[in-house]
C-alpha cells in the first residue's frame, strides 16, 4: 500500500475527486441466441455489466479496482469518463456533475486505455504536439510539457522515433504523456501496464507514483494483484459488476485472516479475492460477452 497521503476526516464536496453512486449500466444482447436464462428459466434481454456501484475518492489518492476480464472495469471507466451514460446512478466529479454537466468535467480528468490509438508514421513527440494542440494548449508550452513528461517515462531517445519502430511498451508510455499533457487533477488509468515488459511497467508505475504528489488523484484498474498492492492507498474488488470488498490492502488481509488460523502477513491479495469472490482471479478471467454482442440503448 502506498502511504505517503494522509487525509483529513472530512472533505469539501468540491474537493472530492471522484464520487460516484448507485452508477448500474446494462447492455442489451444481440439477437435471441444471445439472451441467457435468468430466474424460473427466463430468457435475460440484457447484461448488467456494472451494478450499483458506489465509492468516494480522496484527493490525490492512488484508489484501485481490481477484477478480472469482463468484472465490469472497463465498462465502468467509460462511464466516469463520460463515454457512455449509464442506467442508473450518479457522478460527481470535484463536486461537479458528470452525467448532466460533462462538459463541466471533462477539461479535470483525462483517461489511459489499455490499446490506445496514434498516428502511427508520426513520432512520439510529433504525436504529442498534435494532441497537445487539439487539447488548446499553446506551441511553446506544448512542446515543453512533452519533453518533460517523455524524458519523465525514460522515452528522450526515442521521441523523434515513428510510432511504428516502438515496442508495445514504448507506445504505451507514450499513452501515458498524452493523457498528463492537460494536467489533469483526475486520471483514469484502465490497465495501463497490462502487456508490458518488466522494465516498462516499472517505469509506468514510478510514474504513477509520482505524479500523485503533483495534486493528482487516480483510480487504476487492474487484474495485478501484485501492482494494486505496490500502488494503491485503497482497493475495491469488482466480481460480476459489483464491488464485493473495498479497504486497504491492510484492511483487507486482516478481514481475512480474522477468519482463518492465518496471520494477516501470511495472506496475499490472490487469498483475498478467493475470499470475497470465491474464485481466484485467473478462474474469474473468462469474459462473459464480447462488446460485439452487447448494445448500449443509451447511445
Amino acid at each position: 500500500m502506498n502511504s505517503a497521503i494522509r487525509w483529513p476526516s472530512e472533505v469539501p464536496d468540491d474537493q472530492v475527486p471522484l464520487d460516484v453512486r448507485s452508477v448500474t449500466k446494462r447492455f442489451r444482447r444481440r439477437g435471441r441466441g444471445q439472451s441467457q436464462p435468468g430466474p424460473g428459466g427466463r430468457r435475460r434481454a440484457y447484461h448488467t455489466a456494472v451494478n450499483s456501484v458506489s465509492f468516494r475518492m480522496r484527493p490525490q489518492e492512488i484508489y484501485g479496482v481490481i477484477g478480472a476480464n469482463g468484472s465490469g472495469k472497463s465498462t465502468l471507466i467509460r462511464v466516469l469518463s463520460t463515454l457512455i451514460i449509464p442506467d442508473e446512478g450518479d457522478v460527481l466529479i470535484f463536486g461537479r456533475d458528470a452525467l448532466h454537466s460533462p462538459a463541466s468535467v471533462r477539461p479535470l480528468l483525462n483517461r489511459v486505455s489499455a490499446d490506445p490509438s496514434f498516428f502511427r508514421a508520426m513520432s512520439a513527440l510529433e504525436n504529442l504536439l498534435f494532441y497537445g494542440r487539439a487539447y488548446g494548449i499553446a506551441g511553446p508550452l506544448v512542446r515543453q510539457r512533452s519533453l518533460d513528461l517523455l524524458t519523465r517515462l525514460g522515452l528522450e531517445h526515442e521521441a523523434r522515433q515513428p510510432m511504428t519502430e516502438l515496442s508495445r511498451g514504448q507506445q504505451q508510455k507514450v499513452a501515458v504523456a498524452r493523457a498528463f499533457l492537460t494536467a489533469p487533477r483526475l486520471m483514469l488509468l484502465d490497465e495501463p501496464t497490462t502487456g508490458l515488459d518488466p522494465r516498462s511497467k516499472r517505469t509506468v508505475q514510478s510514474f504513477i507514483s509520482d505524479v500523485r504528489r503533483d495534486g493528482v488523484a487516480i483510480l487504476l484498474t487492474t487484474h495485478d494483484m501484485e501492482e494494486a498492492d505496490q500502488l494503491c492507498d485503497r482497493l475495491a474488488f469488482l466480481a460480476g459488476g459489483r464491488i464485493v470488498a473495498e479497504g486497504t490492502s491492510e484492511e483487507l488481509r486482516a478481514h481475512v485472516a480474522g477468519s482463518t488460523t492465518r496471520k494477516a502477513d501470511d495472506v496475499d491479495m490472490e487469498d483475498v479475492f478467493m475470499a470475497f469472490t470465491g474464485r481466484s482471479i485467473e478462474e474469474d478471467e473468462e469474459e462473459p460477452e464480447s462488446r460485439e454482442e452487447l448494445q448500449d440503448d443509451t447511445a
